[in-house]
């Protein structure tokens, strides 16, 4: 046999060698792997369609245990089983025994792995250790996703790394750029195993709310959400943004280096004396002070950008200029604590931290662990929400129609759950694929018809306006819900004139930047199809890059200039005097110049009106 019908090996993608038979060497390296001879760290599979096979040892690969089944019967026998819940073997026990082995991403590209004991075939090569071990960390603290839509899994997994709760236990003694930490945290009523298992109860993210699937006069159509008034006082989804500002004496060329102090009055650009009120004498701003966009929270002088003159006796006049730092554009709050310390070089270094309150408002987003995504469209007194034969206000109203549509089965089941939960004063597990739909809604509904409610969580409700009870039963239950980072209070931009850039003549881009807000093509669109011209030229023109002046050759179809010696208009290449003033966007004229440095000749003909 030649080389070329030789099987090649691969060795982290270099090749070490060739077999005759690819498949059985496969198959006696796993061997060896599993009884110990081989370490386990080595990965192996052969690519029939390549004829090769390919051997991975490198560090960084993601790996998954799987536990081994040969004969049509698992190796986890219930002995071993029953040994590990008394203790008397480990998991490592078990990978040395070749019971349970690693497999990385290519590996498992040859097995046929069964989910469950009962799903074992005679053709199956392993067993999942859980059903729920084929998700991620953030995936595997959602609850019930076994009976919601497929597409909803990466959103709701989304949902977890947005929402805003206690990220970490000593937030107090760090300076992050930005961070959110929720007020009241709570540990949810129905969680997972992984949640316990990982105590992410010490990082809750979430609260329990009290949740009515109803309608309210309109206000929450699609994804719009109702907030009861009386929750949100109580600090309901209330929470703290904390913003991070630093700055530092740095050193320059000559010896000459920042300092922070007060700027006197003779440094350049000196912004005037009562934007100094709210430093301390040594120019840092000082904790607990309120603080608004704009206002100096660093006083600091820097040397001047270019070198002085020389005066007549050889000495430069040493002057300084103001180099404050400034509360950003839309940013207020109090200072929550400052910070000083000194850098590589004795270079000194100031870290100020600003508190701000977040409190639920309209246009602030809700999540729950099942993907449904809210706004807030109205928060209404408690006089006026819905309310049942016990008194309890929901905290919040979700629409019926936002459940059919997005098949999120497991919602409605963790509502139930949780109501159950509630009433019977324990956590329930709601753990993927533990449980069959059916034995899940038989337990929860005993446990409520024990505590003298409906088994499906239905209530009759009363309208708070009226004080009429609800023709129709309302689904009634508890959810968690996260507050996710999306706020008005981080998003709102306000502009009426302001700075624009300098080759395009359009408003700058960005809210630090006071810039302008974005119209782009589909609203353009929208405004075209309703013929609402003069919106459209308002939008795109005059609070844009309208040119007023200028000129256009009506003979060459040139643009031209206004000689002001002369007072005439001139064309710059015919050299006539028949030009017309024109409206255009700055930005056309931009694009004629362009057009021009590529050596073709636009023109513009004009037609009378």
């Amino acid at each position: 046999m030649s080389n070329k019908e030789k099987c090649l090996i691969f060795l982290d993608g270099r090749i070490i060698g060739s077999v005759e038979d690819g498949k059985s060497f496969v198959e006696e390296v796993k061997k060896n792997r599993r009884l110990g001879i081989l370490p386990g760290e080595i990965n192996v599979i052969y690519i029939k369609k390549l004829n090769e096979v390919h051997i991975n040892a490198d560090r960084g690969r993601a790996r998954k245990p799987y536990i081994i089944v040969e004969n049509g019967k698992s190796k986890l026998t219930p002995e071993l089983k029953q040994k590990l819940k008394n203790n008397e073997i480990d998991f490592n026990y078990l990978l040395r025994r070749g019971i349970i082995e690693y497999l990385d991403a290519e590996e498992e590209e040859n097995i046929f792995a069964a989910l469950d004991e009962d799903s074992i075939t005679e053709n199956t090569t392993h067993l999942e250790i859980d059903p729920v071990a084929m998700f991620g960390f953030t995936f595997n603290t959602m609850i019930f996703q076994d009976f919601n839509q497929s597409g909803r899994y990466a959103l709701s997994a989304n949902f977890t790394k947005q929402a805003q709760g206690l990220y970490v236990t000593n937030f107090n003694k760090r300076y992050d750029t930005r961070a959110f930490l929720l007020y009241y945290p709570q540990i949810p009523l129905v969680n997972s195993i992984a949640y316990r298992s990982l105590k992410m109860e010490k990082h809750a993210s979430g609260q329990n709310f009290i949740v009515a699937i109803s309608t309210y006069y309109g206000f929450n159509m699609k994804d719009a959400l109702i907030l009861n008034r009386a929750a949100v006082d109580r600090g309901l989804g209330r929470s703290i943004f904390y913003k991070t500002y630093s700055n530092e004496e740095r050193r320059y060329a000559g010896r000459q280096q920042d300092k922070f102090i007060i700027p006197p009055a003779t440094s350049e650009n000196y912004l005037g004396e009562h934007m100094y009120t709210k430093l301390g004498e040594d120019g840092i701003v000082e904790p607990e002070v309120d603080v608004k966009e704009g206002e100096v929270i660093v006083g600091k002088i820097s040397p001047p950008r270019f070198l002085e003159e020389q005066t007549t006796f050889g000495i430069g006049a040493e002057r300084m200029r103001d180099n404050s730092m400034t509360l950003k554009t839309g940013e207020e709050g109090v200072v929550d604590n400052v910070m000083i310390s000194e850098v590589t070089g004795a270079t000194k270094i100031v870290k100020i931290r600003i508190r701000g309150n977040k409190i639920p408002e309209v246009g602030d987003k809700f999540g729950s662990r099942n993907f449904q995504k809210g706004v807030v469209t109205l928060i209404v007194p408690p006089e006026e929400m819905p309310f049942t034969k016990d008194g309890i206000v929901p905290d919040m109203l979700l629409t019926p129609l936002s459940l059919p549509s997005r098949m999120t089965f497991g919602y409605i089941l963790e509502m139930l759950t949780a109501k159950a939960a509630a009433l019977d004063g324990k956590i329930m597990d709601g753990t993927m694929f533990s449980k069959k739909g059916k034995e899940r809604i038989d337990e929860c509904g005993t446990i409520l018809e024990q505590h003298g409610f409906e088994k499906f969580g239905n209530e009759e409700l009363y309208d708070g306006r009226t004080g009429n009870a609800y023709k129709s039963q309302i689904f009634t239950g508890i959810a968690y819900f996260n507050r996710l980072y999306h706020m008005v209070s981080t998003k709102l931009q306000v502009r009426s004139r302001g700075p624009v850039q300098i080759l395009t003549r359009q408003p700058t881009e960005g809210k630090q930047k006071k810039g302008g807000i974005r119209f782009e093509e589909m609203g353009r669109d929208a405004l075209v199809g309703y013929g609402a011209s003069m919106v459209l030229k308002d939008r795109l023109l005059e609070q844009s890059d309208k040119a007023e002046n200028i000129w256009v050759c009506k003979d060459c179809g040139d643009i031209g200039y206004y000689d002001y010696v002369k007072n005439v208009a001139v064309c710059p290449m015919c050299s006539g005097n028949n030009l017309e003033k024109l409206e255009i966007s700055y930005a056309f004229k931009l694009l004629l110049d362009e057009i021009k440095s590529m050596h073709i000749f636009p023109r513009i003909k004009l037609k009378s009106e």
